[in-house]
């Protein structure tokens, strides 16, 4: 969890690179994502621009040109530097990359900047070199070609996205997800929550990118779990437990948790904790409940089994979140 004081000094300065035949939607996501991110004053909390190597024009793949305010100078003075998605170029082919590209990016992780990858972004990040030993994911359509080219990432392509240092989204519409999460790390659940109401998408979405892979049977609206996930959203400040969700769902507890976890990409438990955790940190932003009372809202029994779970899950203790988040701006 980054330290967001010194950001509310001034909007925190983003760079998208974009390379030819760059996706369109990759390319405007982080625009209009963190272009929503408002204090409540409705102050901007980023910049966002675009530079393309040599700030010359370069092609997206929706019939249009990108004619860039900048060249790779802007990725100098950038917090945090975003590559959006490709579909074609050497970094797809062959694993290579423009040596210059490849320089501005190390240098921009080398003094510390955050470096993310939208989609297919993830092999221009490797092919620089800064995903080598971590975990990392891509669009799953990709991942045979991205680990036969780059053998020494640990390729996660089931995830919507992977923050290890340098974080990586899956396909085309989890570059969203991955915008809200750096919202969420910055400046806390109620400003990432307000960003994906202006968007109109959800604040965070279940499960990962495994629920999108193409299968040979599709699954049926009939035996889905989605009204027994509201139900329990609803409930979480009770004991739920795996039998009461197949039981609404009127379901077997093994066929309830298969069809859990292929929609998921979660287990039951593993999905309540998730949403327990978000549940307890907006309470913790948003709300004047003593921890122990956020304990018991969010489900978690005890403050003593809040603090563990908070601190596994965001490195901070629940105390500690709400001093970071509370009274940011």
């Amino acid at each position: 969890m980054r330290n967001n004081r010194a950001m509310s000094l001034a909007p925190h300065r983003i760079a998208v690179l974009a390379l030819d035949q760059v996706v369109g939607l990759d390319l405007g996501t982080p625009a209009q994502v963190f272009g929503t991110a408002r204090t409540a004053d409705f102050e901007q909390l980023y910049t966002v621009g675009v530079c393309t190597p040599g700030g010359r024009p370069v092609r997206s793949t929706a019939g249009f040109q990108v004619h860039p305010d900048h060249g790779l100078e802007l990725i100098e003075a950038a917090d945090t530097v975003i590559v959006a998605g490709i579909h074609g170029g050497s970094a797809l082919t062959d694993g290579t990359l423009d040596p210059d590209v490849a320089a501005a990016l190390r240098a921009a992780h080398d003094r510390g900047a955050r470096i993310m990858s939208i989609c297919t972004g993830a092999f221009v990040l490797a092919a620089a070199g800064l995903l080598d030993g971590r975990r990392a994911t891509t669009h799953w359509a990709y991942a045979s070609l991205f680990r036969r080219l780059h053998p020494d990432v640990d390729l996660d392509p089931e995830v919507l996205f992977i923050d290890d240092g340098v974080l990586t989204s899956a396909g085309v519409a989890a570059g969203i997800d991955l915008c809200l999460h750096v919202i969420r790390t910055d400046h806390g659940s109620e400003v990432a929550n307000r960003a994906a109401r202006r968007c109109v998408v959800p604040p965070w979405r279940d499960g990962g990118q495994a629920q999108y892979i193409e299968r040979p049977v599709p699954r049926t609206a009939e035996t889905g779990t989605a009204a027994t996930r509201e139900w329990a959203r609803q409930r979480l400040h009770e004991p739920v437990a795996l039998r009461d969700l197949a039981a609404h769902a009127r379901m077997s507890v093994r066929t309830f948790t298969r069809h859990f976890r292929s929609e998921t990409g979660l287990s039951p438990a593993q999905w309540l904790l998730q949403q327990r955790t978000e549940h307890a940190r907006l309470l913790l932003e948003t709300t004047d409940l003593t921890v122990d009372q956020v304990a018991r809202h969010a489900g978690f029994g005890t403050t003593a089994a809040l603090r563990q779970h908070f601190h596994h899950r965001l490195g901070v203790a629940p105390a500690t979140y709400r001093r970071t988040f509370r009274h940011t701006f």
